[in-house]
């Protein structure tokens, strides 16, 4: 009988030994196992990397971004060793919401225009809609005109009520390089908003539109980086925006005050080395939805118009610069 009950306590223990040093084998086999990163630490792809390369621009370098509503499209741009930013890839926007014109208040569904500034703090890698960074809406110039509204993202999930939407993966990549700009060294970096390309062709089929004026100063600092391949210095005061203004001493800008006494340095134009200009010039294009179609932003627009001068009487319909005589807005394609 005692056999017997030393064996069984024998085998006992053996078990517990057995037990033991299985769970710790697969804990170290677990401690092994390669960790998941989560979406805000993905690195870029081995192709985004290769193009970066092939373009003379670091993956840390300071990145510059343009909107444009009516394109439904989103550019990154990144500086090189010339201190100019180039043309690293033009995005769909998946989605939008609300028509062509700033966003007024809280409610509205419109996306923001204008001139946005986004530092680290504005990063969110926990946002619902897989990956975002605020706009900064409402800035200045919005505070000083009595603009409302909060968490105007560009983000993913390709879901809008006055963001500007991406695919997740396009959202990815293009949190991924701001995330590295940042770790690199770069303070905030600028976001520029606008209702479309500005060019002057594009700018004149809205001549007697609400919007108009407003217009006129955004192409102001699309012209600016057009021409310099430098973002501008833009300030806010007198309730307006001003573009290539840099202070003669550092002194805070009240937005609803007098303008201060800025200098407009001239930059020298832009001009790419001998070899480079082709690269200087290229646009690299990434596929994907979008759900806006120009035509129909167009159409919106040109609708919103019509009712803002029959409730005003203020001018006329503005001629669709380019659309062939008898066509209609819906069947033209800027």
């Amino acid at each position: 009988m005692r056999l017997n009950i030393l064996a069984d306590s024998f085998i006992s223990r053996l078990k517990l030994a057995l037990a033991t040093g299985l769970a710790c084998f697969l804990l170290a086999a677990c401690s092994s196992a390669p960790e998941l990163l989560p979406p805000s630490e993905q690195p870029l792809t081995a192709e985004t990397v290769s193009l970066l390369g092939k373009k003379g621009m670091n993956t840390g370098a300071p990145i510059f971004i343009r909107v444009f509503k009516e394109e439904s499209e989103l550019e990154v741009w990144k500086m090189r060793d010339d201190g100019r930013f180039y043309h690293f890839k033009t995005y769909p926007i998946c989605n939008w919401s609300g028509e062509l014109g700033p966003k007024l208040k809280n409610g509205d569904k419109q996306a923001p225009e204008g001139f946005y500034t986004i530092s680290e703090n504005q990063m969110n890698p926990n946002s619902k809609y897989y990956l975002a960074f605020n706009l900064g809406y409402p800035n200045a110039y919005d505070r000083a005109h009595g603009r409302t509204g909060e968490a105007l993202m560009i983000h993913g999930k390709c879901k809008s009520a006055g963001c500007y939407a991406m695919t997740d993966a396009l959202a990815e990549e293009i949190y991924a390089l701001a995330r590295d700009a940042f770790r690199s060294g770069q303070t905030s970096f600028e976001v520029h908003a606008f209702p479309f390309r500005m060019t002057q062709e594009k700018l004149d089929r809205f001549k007697k539109h609400k919007w108009y004026a407003f217009w006129k100063t955004l192409k102001e600092g699309y012209d600016f980086f057009e021409a310099n391949r430098i973002p501008p210095a833009v300030a806010v005061c007198e309730r307006r925006y001003v573009v290539n203004a840099v202070l003669t001493a550092p002194q805070a800008v009240d937005p609803n005050g007098r303008c201060p006494r800025f200098l407009r340095p001239q930059l020298q134009p832009f001009s790419p080395r001998p070899a480079e200009w082709q690269l200087a010039s290229e646009r690299v294009t990434v596929p994907g939805p979008k759900t806006r179609e120009a035509t129909e932003v167009l159409a919106t627009t040109v609708k919103s118009q019509e009712v803002y001068t029959a409730t005003t009487g203020f001018g006329s319909v503005p001629t669709l610069s380019g659309m062939p005589p008898g066509a209609s807005a819906l069947g033209y394609n800027p």
